[in-house]
């Protein structure tokens, strides 16, 4: 027969207190373990009790653990799975935890993702598919993927991606409008917008260049394809492989050939 001869708390956890039986130290448990059982001196436990009682703290412990790990920041099921399966408690207490978790309203994937969209749109800019991998990354199972992405709308895809557009345009003052262009679906198609959205906004984006402007671009980005070529090339074989670059970039073909004109009466100088 084992007798709870001494129940004391903890000095450096005055939460949990340790159980005695018949005067020896037998296990501990946390202070809503000990209410739940009822547990006072002089109460006598059978073996399947005291079973019972352990494994009902460590689902007490695991639940304090994933509380802790969530006053930090917002996680998903998967996250606190994950961690306290590396905390080392077992599969089906670290369930139970989670089941407590969510029925107390401190887990909720739904809730969780819709706060990982809004905060992937504002301060990331992400589009549906990179936030669709994040979700993926945080083990959200697909019908709540789905369900928070919708609330995603096309207009606000739109406002985000032409903010992420104007952005480009600002960057690249010195380069063609087509290479502006090729910028624009960079950053889109890797912030994860999908292609229709891409077009929409290229679309959208007029890019007008003076003069004094095309003539600055090739100089500088005529000379370097010159110089690149030149190790190799000469004659009309470099002058046609400078012009095809330069082409390909977005140069118009009156410009191209002011700059070829001048490269080669300063060769021949």
């Amino acid at each position: 027969m084992q007798v709870i001869s001494k129940i004391g708390r903890q000095k450096n956890n005055p939460e949990r207190y340790n159980i005695y039986l018949n005067d020896t130290y037998a296990f501990a448990v946390d202070e809503s373990t000990l209410i739940k059982f009822g547990l006072t001196k002089g109460k006598v436990l059978e073996q399947f009790d005291v079973d019972e009682i352990t494994y009902e703290d460590e689902i007490a412990k695991a639940f304090n653990r994933a509380l802790n790990f969530l006053s930090y920041q917002m996680r998903s099921e998967f996250e606190v799975k994950k961690k306290l399966l590396d905390a080392g408690f077992g599969e089906s207490v670290v369930l139970e935890a989670l089941r407590k978790l969510e029925k107390l309203g401190f887990l909720n994937d739904e809730s969780y993702s819709k706060a990982l969209l809004e905060t992937k749109k504002k301060t990331a800019k992400k589009g549906p598919r990179a936030i669709k991998q994040d979700l993926i990354k945080k083990g959200i199972d697909k019908e709540t993927q789905t369900k928070v992405l919708d609330s995603f709308s096309h207009k606000e895809q739109l406002t985000i991606a032409m903010e992420l557009a104007e952005k480009a345009i600002r960057a690249n003052q010195n380069k063609t409008p087509m290479q502006v262009k090729q910028k624009i679906q960079d950053v889109l198609m890797r912030k994860g917008y999908s292609f229709s959205i891409t077009n929409e906004i290229l679309d959208q984006i007029k890019l007008e260049r003076e003069d004094d402007q095309w003539y600055e671009m090739i100089e500088n980005q005529g000379e370097k394809l010159w110089n690149k070529y030149a190790s190799k090339l000469t004659g009309n074989d470099l002058k046609m492989k400078t012009k095809q670059a330069l082409y390909q970039k977005g140069f118009p073909i009156e410009i191209i050939d002011r700059f070829l004109d001048e490269k080669e009466t300063e060769e021949n100088d």
